[in-house]
C-alpha cells in the first residue's frame, strides 16, 4: 500500500467516528485510531504478528472471571493502569497553598472484592491467615490535618505466602479484608498480617507475555486499602514494607516513596492497643490525608 493510501486509510477510519453522538467517546475513539494505525506503521507489522496479537487479546478474554480478571493484569503490567491513576490524582488535586500534600494513590490491581465485613477498631482481619502479626494504625485527615471522624477504610491483604482469598477459592472468604471506620480523633488501628512479596498471576497469557520479555513478575510487600470521607474524593492506595524484596522493581509500578513505611519489630507482650501477644509481632504507622471534592 503507497504512503498516500496509508494516510487515506486512517483518514477514512476516522471519519468514520466523526459521526459520533457522544463528544467524549468520539475523542476517544479517534485518537485511538490515530495511535494503533501510527504503532502498526511505526513498527511495519506484519500479518503474523498481528494475529499473535488477537490471539493474545482472546485469550486474555476466555480466562477472566469475576475473581481472575486479566486484563486489569495486563493493564497493571504495561503500566496502564498507574497512568490512569495518575492522571486521576494530577486532576483532583489542586492542593492549596500551606497544605499537606494528599496521600498517593496507586493501583487497585485485580484482588478488590466489594463487601467486606465491617468491623470494630483493633479487630484483626487475618485470623487463620498464614503470615506474621501486624498492627496498623495511624489518622485520616483533610490537607489542613483536620481528623476525619467516620472515615471508612476498606481494607484487602494477600496472606504470608502472598496469596489472596479469591486465588484459594472460587468465592472470596473476606480472609485478610476488612473494613473499619475512624474514631472521633480520625484515627484507626487495626491488625493483619506483615505483607510478603509475590508474583503476579503468570499461568496465563500475562504471565507468558512476562516471561517472553524477560520481565520481573514479583510485586513488593503490600496491603491495600480504599479510604473515604464524605466531601472528600475516595483514595484507593497500598502501605509498602520498607526493605521488602522487589520493592524498586513492582511488577506493576505501583510503588511510590511516599507509601513505603517501616514494620517494627516486637517481642511478644502487651502491644499499644492492649492485646497480649504470645508470639513477636510488627506494628506500621501512616496517615492518610485525603483531597476536598471539587467545589
Amino acid at each position: 500500500m503507497s504512503e498516500y493510501n496509508q494516510d487515506k486509510l486512517i483518514q477514512d477510519v476516522v471519519k468514520a467516528f466523526s459521526g459520533t453522538p457522544d463528544a467524549r467517546l468520539r475523542e476517544l475513539m479517534t485518537a485511538l485510531v490515530k495511535h494503533v494505525h501510527a504503532f502498526a506503521r511505526e513498527v511495519d507489522l506484519r500479518p503474523e504478528e498481528w494475529q499473535a496479537g488477537l490471539k493474545f487479546l482472546t485469550a486474555t478474554g476466555q480466562i477472566s472471571t469475576d475473581t481472575r480478571p486479566e486484563f486489569v493484569l495486563l493493564s497493571d503490567t504495561l503500566g496502564l493502569s498507574m497512568m490512569v491513576v495518575a492522571l486521576q490524582q494530577a486532576r483532583a488535586s489542586g492542593t492549596p497553598q500551606g497544605a499537606l500534600p494528599p496521600t498517593e494513590a496507586t493501583v487497585e490491581g485485580p484482588f478488590y472484592w466489594a463487601g467486606a465485613p465491617d468491623l470494630e477498631l483493633g479487630a484483626d482481619i487475618a485470623e487463620g491467615v498464614p503470615g506474621e502479626p501486624a498492627l496498623y494504625m495511624g489518622r485520616v485527615t483533610d490537607l489542613d490535618g483536620k481528623p476525619l471522624a467516620g472515615a471508612l477504610l476498606d481494607i484487602w491483604s494477600g496472606d504470608g505466602d502472598g496469596l489472596y482469598d479469591v486465588q484459594l477459592s472460587d468465592e472470596p472468604t473476606m480472609k485478610a479484608r476488612g473494613r473499619f471506620r475512624t474514631d472521633n480523633e480520625g484515627r484507626y488501628w487495626f491488625w493483619s498480617i506483615r505483607p510478603t512479596f509475590y508474583p503476579v498471576p503468570f499461568d496465563g497469557p500475562v504471565g507468558e507475555m512476562m516471561r517472553a520479555c524477560g520481565r520481573n513478575i514479583n510485586r513488593p510487600g503490600h496491603i491495600h486499602m480504599q479510604v473515604s470521607a464524605p466531601g472528600h474524593v475516595k483514595l484507593t492506595t497500598h502501605i509498602f514494607v520498607a526493605g521488602s524484596p522487589y520493592i524498586d522493581e513492582d511488577a506493576v509500578f505501583g510503588k511510590r516513596d511516599s507509601l513505603v513505611v517501616d514494620f517494627e519489630a516486637h517481642p511478644p507482650g502487651r502491644a499499644v492497643d492492649g492485646r497480649e501477644m504470645e508470639t513477636p509481632y510488627h506494628s506500621a504507622s501512616f496517615d492518610f490525608r485525603l483531597v476536598p471534592e471539587p467545589a
